[in-house]
């Protein structure tokens, strides 16, 4: 018998960099493509199980989720840096999204259509892909995966799934609630290791038939590259740099508490978070003004945790170092927190006189930044959140109706908040966006089951 060795990975805390809070095994590209064999045999049972059947699967995994919360919370938080509480809230939201998808076990597949012919019986149903690969970030390890995996299985696919190796814990915990929840043997699969090598294999594999990927746009490229010229469907979630507009008759108080939290949430490391807001210079100091008390009262370490990893951490102070050298001004925090010494701490950081050919305008920092500009009115406004090559979520804050909804017509992103922070998204909602943010169908919704289903039309001649 031929012995396998794997390399093991140590997983040391961002929060105390001294604390090793476990170990990854590491499979090989071999291991790889035989779980993707094995998803690939077990696709025809699968796919023949009553959905609803496979929907009380989903629901019986929520509720080992919920059973679970504090142990996968702790494990998130010490794996990946987010604060316990905002780990509770997702672990919840995780189960939120097995439970919605759970349901669609139950819902309608297709429609009884009109023949031109009385001696046919004509319909549509849809049918599921086969294997799926889905290739997860480490910045919201329990919801991104659920809300791919779910849908995926609900429909009758079989799924290979690749976590982060940042998050590779958690994914296994999460892995092994499926199982106790009665998933059969090969339907979910997890493989832990490098996007260059074992991901790379599930771009490649004919078995494979639809890849869904969250994470950042040179990856996407790389996805699109290998995988672009097969028949494999792809969906492909990218990187935002998200607007607010903050107008002259907007509720400051509600404007400026949103907006700083839409940036320095999951200490900013959000596709979706606050990157660049715009204030009328009718507003702009008072604002200004505001959104600097609301910066103070985050406690790093407490309230706001640390980067994930010495990589974000070292890209994240030198796109802070750029935009000084730019000359934005700096006014606000603007490097690592001097307390927090042990661990990947940066202080939420402000910077004003920020002009649209400064890196800090059009590059997603991912992390605790936000770019503050002065615009006259709000035409300029809506002009400059537009000029961006990412078109994820954007903000409003007005009490102006029409505008408002001009704002929704006229926005150039695929999420549209008023008087609400450019983050946040629901499992029955379309999550999604446009220009680099987004390629293929859209996550979440009713919308999922168009990336993980086909359609298949049936006619009967009862003559």
């Amino acid at each position: 018998m031929a012995i396998i060795t794997r390399a093991i990975r140590d997983q040391f805390n961002p929060a105390k960099l001294s604390e090793c809070v476990g170990q990854v095994e590491m499979i090989t590209i071999d291991e790889t493509k035989a779980i993707v064999a094995g998803a690939h045999d077990a696709f025809e049972n699968w796919k023949n199980t009553s959905s609803v059947t496979r929907g009380e699967i989903l629901r019986v995994t929520a509720d080992l989720l919920e059973q679970n919360i504090d142990t996968v919370a702790e494990t998130a938080t010490r794996e990946m840096g987010k604060t316990k509480n905002e780990m509770i809230g997702e672990v919840k939201r995780g189960a939120s999204i097995l439970r919605y998808f759970a349901q669609e076990g139950m819902r309608a597949t297709g429609e009884v259509l009109p023949s031109a012919s009385e001696m046919k019986i004509l319909y549509s149903t849809r049918v599921p892909l086969g294997v799926v690969a889905a290739i997860t970030p480490w910045n919201f390890p329990v919801a991104i995966p659920l809300w791919k995996i779910a849908p995926a299985l609900v429909y009758g696919n079989t799924v290979v799934w690749k976590p982060s190796i940042e998050a590779a814990l958690t994914g296994q915990l999460i892995a092994d609630l499926f199982e106790q929840a009665g998933l059969p043997k090969n339907v979910l699969n997890i493989v832990q290791g490098r996007g260059s090598s074992v991901g790379q294999v599930l771009l490649e594999a004919p078995e494979v038939k639809a890849i869904t990927f969250t994470g950042s746009n040179g990856v996407g490229q790389n996805i699109l590259n290998t995988a672009g010229h097969t028949n494999k469907k792809i969906q492909l979630e990218l990187g935002g740099k998200n607007a607010a507009i903050i107008l002259a008759d907007a509720d400051l108080n509600l404007a400026t508490k949103l907006t700083i939290e839409g940036a320095m949430k999951q200490t900013g490391q959000r596709c979706t978070a606050t990157s660049r807001v715009y204030i009328e210079e009718a507003v702009y100091d008072k604002a200004l003004d505001q959104l600097l008390v609301e910066a103070q009262k985050i406690e790093v370490g407490v309230t706001m945790g640390p980067v994930s990893s010495q990589g974000q951490y070292e890209n994240i102070l030198a796109a802070i170092e750029k935009a000084k050298s730019e000359g934005a001004k700096l006014v606000f925090g603007g490097g690592p927190t001097k307390d927090q010494s042990d661990g990947y701490f940066i202080d939420p950081t402000v910077f004003t006189n920020v002009t649209h050919d400064m890196a800090i305008a059009h590059e997603e920092v991912f992390g605790p930044v936000l770019a503050v500009i002065k615009v006259k009115d709000y035409e300029e406004a809506l002009r400059l959140s537009n000029d961006s090559e990412f078109g994820l979520s954007a903000s409003i804050y007005t009490s102006n109706i029409q505008k408002a909804f001009d704002f929704i017509n006229r926005s150039e992103v695929g999420l549209v908040q008023v008087n609400d922070e450019t983050g946040g998204a629901e499992p029955q909602a379309p999550f999604g966006g446009v220009k680099n943010s987004s390629t293929g169908a859209r996550e979440q919704g009713q919308a999922a089951k168009e990336f993980f289903t086909t359609m298949k039309t049936v006619t009967i001649n009862t003559k």
